[in-house]
């Protein structure tokens, strides 16, 4: 196994561990669905996942990194910066290209169909924010992999951005209670649990706002921020209106659901 994926793995289970305990001991919201279940359906999906990638893609992220360093490709290839700095300028820049993807992920109807099953979750936990269909990872890879081609990205700074955007994905979906005044200081620097939440909210308003994984500042630049769901975080409804029965929403018809579910009122493209 290469180191890069050993650390990946490493830091996955650890910050997994965690959180799930955490999500035990401060929950912030209650369950309205079997956990079980969904945990079954959603870390399956998760399992699929990197089979699916390493059946369409020779490389991955970090391995694009070194053909780059190797070829001088990208811009960053052309400049002479401190390592230091080129290293800031890549997880800032993917991170940038994470949220734009994100927002054409709810802006163009073939994408949306693929994010619905992010979205269908009834519930919102740690695991939600690893369920993605394997096709919408296939499709988020490609973009991922031209994005650290043309910035010439080093492995290292790939591979602090991998890390981090796995585990603030887990962390901003995870469903754990934290004091207003920490989540007021800490979402100025990254995507706090109640911040994204916002994002999946049934109301077509609220989903169609805070699409950062990890940095928080997109939102606020680019007008896409919403401070606090309306019904409050405890009553609001989590999910998408058209998709409300968890017994339609198990792991076979979740992996259906882009071609057979009903997409409903895409938030940006039909408002």
């Amino acid at each position: 196994m290469e180191t890069d994926t050993i650390i990946r793995l490493g830091v996955f289970l650890g910050v997994f561990a965690i959180l799930s305990t955490a999500e035990v001991f401060a929950p912030r919201r209650r369950l309205a669905t079997s956990k079980s279940r969904r945990w079954f359906a959603n870390l399956t999906i998760v399992a699929l996942n990197p089979l699916s990638v390493a059946l369409i893609y020779p490389v991955l992220p970090v391995g694009v990194a070194l053909l780059a360093s190797e070829q001088s490709w990208g811009l960053l290839n052309q400049l002479a910066l401190p390592y230091w700095l080129e290293v800031l300028i890549v997880v800032v820049a993917l991170d940038f290209v994470v949220y734009a993807q994100h927002v054409l992920h709810h802006a163009i109807p073939m994408l949306w169909r693929l994010h619905m099953v992010h979205h269908a979750d009834l519930d919102f936990d740690m695991t939600t924010g690893l369920r993605f269909h394997p096709i919408e990872i296939i499709v988020s890879m490609a973009i991922k992999l031209s994005a650290v081609a043309a910035l010439g990205a080093s492995p290292l700074a790939v591979l602090i951005f991998e890390v981090t955007l796995n585990a603030t994905s887990m962390f901003n979906h995870s469903n754990i209670r934290l004091p207003e005044k920490v989540d007021r200081v800490l979402r100025l620097l990254v995507v706090t649990p109640d911040m994204h939440r916002v994002h999946h909210s049934v109301i077509i308003r609220e989903t169609n706002s805070n699409y950062g994984f990890n940095l928080p500042w997109w939102d606020r630049l680019l007008g896409t921020y919403r401070a606090q769901p309306a019904k409050g975080h405890t009553d609001m409804v989590i999910g998408l209106s058209q998709f409300r029965d968890p017994q339609k929403l198990s792991l076979p018809r979740l992996l259906i659901l882009p071609f057979v579910g009903d997409p409903g009122r895409v938030p940006i493209n039909r408002h």
